[in-house]
């Protein structure tokens, strides 16, 4: 949620962050004129209330008449009071409405424009020269008997696919090296519940713009989370953590699920774009101040990842116009892939300052009182996507695949071969 005194105190910031994304800015507007009324509202109540108390106190040291004329004065007290309550809490709830609705203030530092307008940082490695025409991984995924979509096409529809094999050995290497990484790193590893109840979801920022691809039962109320950031964030919901204790650092291994409902006709080949995948994701809670620098921390592990899978890739900084609500700024890594001549998005980071903290109640304590922490994330590996790359990347002539050397103690081989 954002800031209620940036938004006060600097609503022209505001608007130029809600443009930037290419938003509406007409909302911060909207959130003032609420506000006004709210806080009117509470100088009403509370003063009604307040002449209430004083009444309750006259009425007790009255006597004969006079206390009849001061009973039948604190009836009608009483039901203004509780009409004053009543406007006081739809107007606070209409002003929450409003604000949950703007999304967090972007960095300055943040490229301005769409989705093709980020800016590339760096380059890591040299995508291969093939002295032979590379499979893609549908292909290989047959060969190495390691993908079948078309058995998951026929089992759950359009975008499901079964790991079989060394697929499925494949999986559980990466996620195995993933969880071993982030915890020498100092994370504490979770597997967390991928049904959450809505606040969860509305705290994190995934029922606003991300809405469409959120799968939701109806039924029960309950969201199937299209990431662990979503539980890892909501764990200290309503907590006040000891400021000593920071970074606190977790990393949550779950299954996710898209609806994709946005992408229709994209990558419809292949697993890079799917409704069901696992992931292993890092999530901090930091004091504010601290946000910046553990947001190169995040970005510096998902790189460490990356170089050990031996794959080329890039790291880009995300525009303001795809940061999603709630992340302030955003890089991704994106690996290449041969067959399609291009880099794609493997894993992402994001600072998400207090936009979440806010909206989640997640604080800690200072010397000037309680304020909410900054919360960051970033995927350690995506594992359909890190699959394509690997297969691709380190396929050979024969339709073998090579085993990135970090895998290999995981996988007990260093090198997939055909089968049949």
């Amino acid at each position: 949620m954002i800031d209620v005194k940036a938004l006060r105190e600097n609503p022209d910031l505001v608007r130029a962050s809600q443009k930037a994304r290419g938003e509406n800015p007409d909302l911060v507007d909207q959130a003032l004129a609420a506000d006004e009324k709210r806080r009117n509202a509470i100088v009403e109540f509370e003063a009604l209330r307040a002449e209430q108390n004083t009444l309750s106190k006259s009425v007790g040291a009255a006597k004969g008449d006079e206390k009849a004329a001061l009973l039948e004065k604190a009836k009608s007290l009483s039901a203004a009071v509780k009409e004053a309550e009543s406007k006081k809490n739809s107007t606070e709830a209409d002003f929450k409405k409003i604000a949950m609705e703007i999304s967090n203030l972007v960095d300055t530092s943040a490229p301005v424009g769409g989705e093709a307008d980020f800016k590339v940082i760096e380059e890591v490695g040299i995508p291969r020269k093939f002295d032979f025409e590379p499979k893609d991984h549908v292909e290989l995924g047959k060969i190495l008997g390691a993908i079948d979509v078309e058995r998951g096409a026929k089992v759950s529809g359009a975008r499901f696919y079964y790991l079989t094999g060394v697929g499925a050995l494949l999986e559980l290497a990466l996620v195995n090296y993933a969880i071993t990484m982030a915890t020498k790193a100092g994370f504490i590893p979770m597997i967390p519940p991928v049904l959450v109840k809505p606040a969860a979801m509305e705290g994190t920022g995934f029922l606003g713009q991300a809405a469409e691809n959120v799968f939701h039962l109806k039924e029960d109320d309950f969201y199937l989370v299209g990431t662990s950031e979503v539980p890892l964030a909501a764990y200290h919901m309503d907590e006040i953590l000891d400021a000593k204790s920071l970074p606190l650092r977790y990393t949550g291994y779950s299954p996710c699920f898209r609806r994709e409902a946005g992408s229709y006709g994209k990558d419809t080949r292949g697993i890079i774009r799917v409704h069901q995948f696992e992931k292993v994701e890092m999530f901090s809670f930091c004091v504010p101040e601290q946000a910046v620098a553990e947001h190169q921390r995040l970005l510096a592990w998902e790189k460490d990842f990356l170089n050990a899978m031996e794959i080329p890739y890039r790291v880009i900084d995300v525009a303001t116009g795809d940061l999603g609500s709630s992340a302030n700024r955003k890089f991704d890594c994106e690996a290449w892939i041969p067959t399609q001549n291009a880099y794609r998005e493997v894993t992402s980071t994001s600072n998400c300052s207090e936009f979440q903290a806010r909206r989640l109640n997640v604080r800690t304590k200072g010397e000037s009182g309680t304020y909410p922490v900054a919360t960051l994330n970033g995927t350690l590996v995506a594992v359909p996507r890190m699959i394509v790359s690997i297969l691709e990347n380190h396929q050979q002539a024969d339709g073998s695949v090579l085993v990135p050397k970090a895998l290999q103690p995981f996988l007990g081989m260093d090198r997939f071969t055909p089968v049949g």
